[in-house]
């Protein structure tokens, strides 16, 4: 059983800066094992999106694939937790989920003494549409939905595969998926995701998941951009968030409603896409 998480606190300014970005506040109607939903929250109405993650000075993730590298700082660290406790979810790819053994929990604090209890812990989402998942390299979270301080794992996978129940009991459908160049069928999956009862879902990574969503195409679902940026390069070699280019002749995406808001070391830039 893990141990008692550390409490993270965020303090109320920096909440306040952030609030243009961040979902309505949320009910505590998520349930577990049924995809029923109160008549106030239709399954017709797609999530809202937070894209969020920590990049180098030279837009890199990560030293490699598949190490786990620290960029943020504590400050930004307590944020992202912040963030967490205001999703009704969040979403890594398998990569990300097998190579940080990550709980996908949230220790935000409103006091500084206690981490937030389970009814306002994000459902944890693993994004693996080939079916390869090693759960062997996930323990930690069914630990920490075992222990009360987490919610249990969710395993999203393409229309083509079969369900195996003996990795995690629910499952999500991903619609089809014919490869990294084609993608994920975003507007399938978040309305899949609306049916189980999800409102707002916060995707953290990894580079294939950040750069698939920031397509042209796919950036019609994305409804606020939360990214830290740390000062440091990471040198060549590393995992990059570039996504692919549509148009030679102009940028892929540029931000609108951009705020600054320095955390530490660190700098957030919260923005719009659309």
């Amino acid at each position: 059983m893990p141990p008692s998480p550390v409490p993270l606190f965020f303090a109320a300014d920096h909440q306040l800066q952030l609030s243009d970005y961040l979902p309505l506040p949320r009910t505590t109607y998520l349930q577990e094992n049924t995809a029923e939903l109160p008549p106030s929250h239709p399954s017709t109405q797609l999530p809202h999106v937070t894209l969020t993650y920590a990049t180098s000075l030279d837009s890199q993730i990560s030293l490699q694939p598949g190490l786990q590298t620290v960029l943020s700082g504590p400050e930004s660290k307590a944020m992202t937790h912040f963030l967490r406790s205001q999703h009704d979810a969040i979403l890594v790819g398998r990569g990300t989920a097998e190579a940080d053994n990550p709980g996908l929990n949230s220790r935000f604090s409103d006091d500084g003494q206690f981490a937030v209890g389970l009814d306002r812990q994000p459902r944890p989402f693993v994004l693996d549409p080939r079916k390869k998942l090693d759960p062997s390299r996930t323990p930690k979270l069914l630990e920490n939905a075992a222990a009360g301080i987490g919610r249990a794992p969710w395993w999203i996978i393409s229309d083509s595969e079969d369900v195996d129940q003996t990795i995690w009991t629910n499952v999500v459908r991903a619609g089809p998926y014919a490869g990294s160049e084609s993608g994920i069928d975003w507007e399938t999956l978040l309305n899949n995701l609306a049916a189980t009862g999800v409102r707002s879902i916060m995707i953290e990574g990894g580079a294939t998941v950040i750069n698939d969503l920031l397509k042209a195409k796919n950036q019609k679902w994305i409804s606020s951009v939360i990214v830290t940026i740390a000062p440091t390069y990471l040198g060549d070699g590393g995992v990059i968030v570039s996504p692919p280019r549509s148009n030679a002749a102009q940028n892929e995406a540029r931000l609108t409603q951009v705020r600054w808001i320095p955390l530490g070391q660190d700098v957030v830039m919260a923005g719009k896409i659309h």
